[in-house]
């Protein structure tokens, strides 16, 4: 099922767009009018040129591209970074260089993927108690040890 969502596209380049039929994310452009260097653990807030309005209960993931990840060491630091429905400004994304090589990020290059999702929000119950599990309060790394 497809959601239909309002963009304005201020970039050079053509919208973010599935590249097969069962993708999850569309890659998002720089929009640049001049490279971005990243140093070594540099980070850089990256301009795509897209504003867009989402529907109450969507939000738009920012997510790392994996191939970026594996061969240049390049990641989005707030990993997944939240577009909120009600957010209009411009989408930007932070790239940070986890390499020990410099970086250039040229205009038109795929720097991030974006994911539409549907998402709730909670009405908090307060209370006193809480149901037990077998897992109880075993947490990081516990579940699976015997």
């Amino acid at each position: 099922m497809a959601a239909n969502i309002q963009v304005i596209n201020r970039s050079k380049h053509a919208l973010p767009a599935y590249e097969t039929e069962q993708s999850a994310g569309m890659d998002m452009r720089a929009n640049l009018d001049e490279p971005i260097v990243l140093g070594p653990l540099e980070r850089a807030m990256v301009p795509t040129g897209l504003y867009i309005a989402l529907p109450p209960g969507f939000e738009a993931q920012v997510r790392p591209r994996s191939g970026l990840a594996a061969k240049q060491g390049i990641t989005v630091l707030n990993s997944p970074g939240t577009v909120d429905a009600d957010y209009r400004g411009e989408i930007k994304v932070i790239l940070v260089n986890l390499s020990n090589e410099t970086i250039h990020i040229q205009d038109g290059d795929r720097v991030a993927q974006l994911v539409i999702a549907r998402h709730e929000q909670a009405v908090w119950q307060v209370t006193e108690v809480l149901d037990e599990t077998v897992r109880g309060t075993g947490g990081f790394g516990s579940t699976g040890r015997k």
